[in-house]
């Protein structure tokens, strides 16, 4: 019976036992409770962390994806910039041997020269701008002249002395001309006094 009362002694013990750590268990059930809020506040400072890296880099996608398209848009134009002055050259080419009387037959083969390698340019995109009688835009005109003129009213363009070229909606060089600022002053008086 010894044995039986030794282990009827052991459970009661361990049930006293469990009586008194009950405390602790609750006292240590509150600084679980913190580690589960520290636990939960890292977890939503790292959610936050990943949405807002997500969002970055679905921004660097768009920012890349348009750097491609106005890459394969625009990739040519320092080359279709270098040809430009071969066009103006052609063209005063032309205009010169008009004026001159130069051969018929090699004019009309300098132009249509001229009209295959415009065409090839305006495949790729190249626009000329237009000036005559438009009205002064200084993102596609390069002002190198202003004077009165009784014809053309003030802030249109006047004349055109190199013609400016877009590529697409880009500006691959400004129309060089020269702009109205109006009809002349008639103002002159005479000031001398009898």
């Amino acid at each position: 019976m010894n044995d039986a009362q030794n282990e009827e002694n052991k459970n009661s013990n361990t049930i006293d036992g469990l009586d008194e750590c009950s405390p602790e268990i609750e006292a240590g059930g509150s600084s679980v409770q913190d580690e589960l809020a520290v636990k939960s506040e890292e977890c939503k400072a790292l959610n936050d962390k990943y949405i807002r890296l997500a969002a970055e880099f679905d921004n660097y996608k768009r920012l890349s994806q348009r750097d491609q398209r106005d890459q394969i848009r625009f990739g040519n134009e320092q080359l279709l910039k270098e040809l430009l002055p071969v066009v103006d050259n052609m063209e005063r080419a032309i205009n010169a041997a008009r004026t001159n009387g130069g051969d018929a037959a090699l004019i009309q083969g300098v132009e249509l020269t001229l009209k295959q390698l415009s065409g090839a340019l305006a495949k790729f995109g190249v626009q000329a701008i237009e000036t005559a009688g438009q009205e002064f835009d200084p993102s596609a005109h390069q002002a190198v002249s202003y004077g009165p003129s009784d014809n053309v009213p003030a802030n249109k363009v006047l004349d055109e002395f190199q013609k400016g070229y877009r590529l697409h909606d880009r500006i691959l060089r400004a129309a060089m001309v020269s702009v109205s600022s109006g009809p002349t002053q008639g103002n002159e008086r005479d000031t001398t006094t009898n």
